[in-house]
């Protein structure tokens, strides 16, 4: 079961404890804790500031937390680098899906083959792009695909490795409603088939009704609220927080 609150799931895939962050002298994060398991989704919302991308920043690698611990399948990572995170299967998206830059969608899916040993075979790749959907010519421009042919590239890229968990931090942003469908179905299948743990960052509240088992809500750096979206609609602390505040 997805859970957040003061204490997480021991038994849980990836869990995160007591979690603090502070930034240029100020709290960005405190007491924060949730649990997800293999082929479960997490929802996380809240207003603009609430700090779920800074959370994701410390789940991911990239911060380093004031204290708290991350473990992923019962092993302390609270002290590894984004790298080395990702080389244990914690993959992660960002809000605005970059690619780089004068390269083709063949030579970044080389770049990931070849991003570490052992080195995955095109055949890899060739499977990954058929498991997320994506369907053009490998030597078309990374940077002219559209929204959603970009996502599909960078989740092709994360699942030529043992992916085990995904953060996935805005993945609708851009998107138009036939898009967003494909997406929903696209997140079910690598959650319940592939059964990877996934944590997600979404206003769309729409899109979550359909994929989260449990959503969590932060505001001003704290979990307000954990449980079925439904009830958690319902919550008076979290109606002022998050639909009485406009999102980014």
């Amino acid at each position: 079961m997805a859970v957040a609150g003061s204490q997480p799931c021991t038994d849980a895939l990836f869990a995160c404890h007591d979690i603090a962050l502070d930034l240029g002298g100020r709290e960005i994060l405190r007491g924060i804790s949730l649990a997800i398991d293999y082929g479960e989704v997490l929802g996380v919302i809240g207003p603009n500031g609430a700090g779920k991308t800074s959370l994701f920043e410390v789940l991911s690698g990239r911060l380093a937390p004031k204290h708290g611990r991350v473990h992923l399948a019962g092993r302390d990572v609270t002290r590894l680098r984004l790298f080395e995170r990702a080389r244990l299967g914690i993959g992660r998206t960002y809000q605005t899906p970059v690619v780089p830059e004068e390269l083709s969608v063949g030579d970044v899916l080389k770049g990931a083959r070849q991003a570490y040993r052992p080195y995955r075979t095109r055949h890899r790749a060739e499977w990954a792009c058929e498991l997320v959907g994506l369907k053009v010519d490998e030597r078309t421009p990374a940077t002219s695909l559209e929204t959603l042919n970009r996502r599909k590239l960078l989740l092709a890229c994360l699942l030529m490795r043992e992916v085990r968990v995904l953060l996935l931090d805005e993945p609708a942003a851009g998107m138009i409603n036939a898009e967003i469908d494909e997406f929903d179905h696209l997140i079910r299948l690598l959650s319940k088939e592939m059964n990877i743990a996934i944590a997600i960052v979404e206003h769309r509240i729409e899109l979550l009704d359909t994929i989260a088992d449990r959503v969590m809500v932060m505001d001003a750096g704290e979990t307000i609220a954990h449980g079925d979206l439904s009830a958690i609609l319902d919550d008076p602390r979290v109606h002022a927080a998050y639909f009485e505040t406009t999102p980014a």
